[in-house]
C-alpha cells in the first residue's frame, strides 16, 4: 500500500482530519517556514496519535544532536533532513537517531543539472530510508505548488527506485496524484500546499480526494 504524508501539520484538528482521510504519516516542520511549528505544540499533537501513524519531523541543516533532540522532545517516529546535509554524514545522523526513520530530501532541479550528485547519497543507503524528491526553488525548499519536470526526472527516480523506497512530493495535489503513482510508481506520496484551504490550514474535502485518488490508482495498477 502507498504510504501517504500530509505535510507541514500546525494543529491538531488537521492531524485528526488527515488520518480519518487515510494518511499514513504527518509531517511537521522544525525548519524555517510559515508553516513552522514549536516543538512543544507538536510534542502536544503527537501525544494524541496512535503508535501505528508515522510522525515526521522536517529539519533543514540542523546537526545529527540537534535533529535527535527534537525528535526525543516531540515524539517523533522519522525524520525528514530537507536541506544540504552531505552523504557522507549520513552515518551520523543514523547513529543519533537510532531506529527512527530517515528520510532524506533532494531536490529534482539539482539532480538534473548534476546528476552524478545522486551518487554518494545511493552509496549511502544503508543509513537512510527512504528518498524523497521534491521540485523546490532557490527561495523555498518545499511547498511551493509546484511540479518539477516529471518527464526529464523520470530515469532518476527508477535510478532511486532500485535501490530504495522514492517519495515524490512537489506540487502535488488531489488532479495529478494519479497521474504520479502511474508514472513512477513510488513507495510514497508527500502533500502540502495541494491540500491547504491556506498556509498552515488543511481543507477536509481535498486531504478526502488526494488520499482517494492515490489510493484508487494503486488499486488500478495492481
Amino acid at each position: 500500500m502507498i504510504w501517504i504524508k500530509i505535510c507541514a501539520i500546525t494543529n491538531l484538528p488537521d492531524a485528526q482530519a488527515s488520518l480519518a482521510a487515510g494518511a499514513d504519516a504527518l509531517g511537521f516542520i522544525f525548519a524555517p517556514s510559515s508553516r513552522r511549528i514549536e516543538i512543544d505544540q507538536a510534542a502536544e499533537i503527537i501525544s494524541s496519535l496512535t503508535d501505528d501513524i508515522d510522525k515526521i519531523g522536517v529539519f533543514v541543516n540542523q546537526t545529527p544532536a540537534q535533529v535527535a533532540e527534537v525528535a526525543e522532545r516531540a515524539g517523533l517516529t522519522g525524520v525528514q533532513l530537507h536541506g544540504d546535509e552531505p552523504a557522507d554524514q549520513m552515518q551520523e545522523y543514523r547513529q543519533a537517531v537510532g531506529q527512527r526513520k530517515i528520510i532524506k530530501t533532494l531536490q529534482a532541479r539539482e539532480l538534473l543539472n548534476s546528476p552524478d550528485s545522486l551518487n554518494d547519497y545511493l552509496r549511502s543507503r544503508q543509513s537512510i530510508d527512504a528518498m524523497l524528491l521534491d521540485a523546490g526553488s532557490p527561495s523555498q525548499r518545499g511547498g511551493t505548488g509546484q511540479t518539477f519536470d516529471w518527464t526529464a526526472a523520470a530515469p532518476i527516480v527508477a535510478r532511486v527506485r532500485a535501490q530504495m523506497p522514492v517519495i515524490i512530493a512537489g506540487g502535488l495535489n488531489p488532479e495529478n496524484v494519479a497521474e504520479a503513482i502511474r508514472l513512477f510508481a513510488p513507495w510514497g506520496v508527500d502533500v502540502v500546499s495541494g491540500v491547504e484551504r491556506e498556509v498552515g490550514r488543511k481543507d477536509e474535502a481535498k486531504l478526502r480526494s488526494f488520499v482517494g485518488a492515490a489510493r484508487q490508482t494503486q488499486t488500478a495498477l495492481r
